[in-house]
């Protein structure tokens, strides 16, 4: 036999495919019993749950938006929470700032006036164009 094409090849496997039996009987079904609905949980339940405890039917669809709350607040209440993370760079009030002192901003003039000199000499140092 001739060597097939790409395309003829492709086309043969998915015809293949179009006429494969379909499988019986529908996957994923079982006989088994359903489990009762699990009734949602309460603020008494809130009450005597700990930061190691299970949150997640507290916070699943359906339940009472009180009772979300109630565990969220009881979750987040845990002083692990509280602790700053050393990242928070842009936490602190940058509109109230520290005046310079004079020092500093005669330190500051002096470095300026140190920079305009050494640009003044490196302009009086380079060649103008006349001179070439």
């Amino acid at each position: 036999m001739a060597a097939e094409t790409f395309f003829a090849r492709w086309s043969r496997v998915k015809a293949d495919a179009q006429q494969a039996p379909a499988v019986a009987g529908t996957p994923g079904v079982t006989d088994a019993p359903v489990d009762p609905e699990v009734p949602a949980p309460t603020l008494e339940q809130v009450e005597s749950l700990t930061p190691d405890s299970d949150f997640t039917p507290f916070v699943a669809r359906g339940v009472d938006e009180t009772v979300r709350r109630a565990a969220l607040k009881k979750l987040f209440s845990d002083p692990h929470f509280n602790v700053m993370d050393g990242l928070d760079t842009y936490i602190d009030d940058y509109n109230k700032f520290e005046p310079l002192t004079p020092l500093m901003v005669a330190a500051l003039n002096h470095a300026k006036d140190l920079i305009a000199r050494e640009f003044a000499a490196e302009e009086n140092d380079e060649p103008k164009d006349e001179d070439l």
